[in-house]
């Protein structure tokens, strides 16, 4: 069968054939992250690094390159309900994006055991965070915000969404520069580690900003599916992609997203976000530790 199929010269076939099992792991991963609402590379950068054996800049760089083909089908529905506010998109955006290209940049050329000092401490950041903070379904918009966030909320007109479902979402329009910051160092520490800019800016628009949770979760993966493939492109120009790991791993998302999708509302999100956080955590655990015990 692989004799029928056309190859790129130079492409390693056995070691892509001997990395077969990247398939079914890429599925179960993508399915986890789709139906529990957390970024994918969360999974695949550790599982790249610690477990496949690639170097920190490969693994981040395969795990972007993973995630911006794993996230179009969650992007397409949310596109497809109109339910993204691409008003705060917008902003988000003009932080994100050159941050997440100067955090790929630095990928490549901190020292590699900064790198993976980087991201056992990301890691346990991100671990850190999705156990304090409830899901975006359970929080309450503006119940953060505070007395000077209140007053710089208030006044800016109102943002209204219509979905293709009939529901209508009305809200103070935010003030925009604690977002845009917020989205500057998710975008930056996204490239830097391949994750961080969903789970940063999410729950911050919602309980900062006042955005529904719906709103807010759509907002941010319309926001990230841009920023990773900026992101991907600098990891893509700055190194040689290892092309025989993405091969598996890019099948293995579309499937896994696919199913995921659907099993989603079954998933109980208060449950399964502070569980993936502890696991997060024990990860970054395990990075910092083979590098400070080597």
């Amino acid at each position: 069968m692989l004799q029928l199929l056309p190859i790129p010269a130079g492409f390693p076939v056995d070691q892509f054939l001997a990395h077969w099992w990247v398939f079914p792991a890429s599925i179960l991963f993508s399915l986890i992250a789709l139906a529990s609402g957390v970024s994918g590379a969360l999974f695949f950068s550790p599982f790249f690094m610690l477990i496949v054996g690639l170097s920190p800049s490969q693994a981040i760089g395969a795990g972007l390159l993973t995630e911006v083909f794993g996230m179009g089908n969650g992007l397409v529905n949310y596109v497809r309900q109109r339910v993204v506010d691409y008003a705060t998109a917008k902003w988000l955006l003009l932080g994100a994006v050159p941050a997440v290209i100067v955090g790929a940049f630095a990928a490549h050329y901190v020292p590699t055991t900064l790198l993976k000092l980087a991201f056992g401490v990301g890691l346990l950041g991100l671990g850190g965070f999705l156990v304090y903070y409830d899901p975006p379904e359970e929080c309450v918009p503006g119940e953060r915000e505070g007395e000077y966030l209140k007053r710089k909320n208030t006044g800016r007109g109102e943002t209204t969404i219509e979905t293709t479902d009939g529901e209508t979402y009305s809200y103070d329009t935010c003030w925009r520069p604690p977002g845009v910051g917020l989205a500057t160092a998710g975008g930056f520490i996204t490239g830097l580690i391949s994750a961080g800019l969903p789970e940063v800016t999410t729950t911050q628009l919602i309980v900062r900003c006042r955005l529904p949770p719906r709103v807010a979760v759509a907002t941010s993966v319309f926001v990230l599916a841009i920023a990773a493939v900026a992101g991907a492109v600098v990891h893509a120009l700055a190194a040689t992609p290892v092309w025989y790991i993405i091969a598996w791993s890019v099948p293995g998302v579309l499937i896994g997203g696919t199913i995921g999708t659907r099993v989603g509302k079954y998933v109980p999100s208060e449950i399964m976000e502070p569980a993936l956080g502890v696991v997060f955590a024990v990860v970054g655990v395990v990075v910092l530790a083979s590098e400070l015990v080597a």
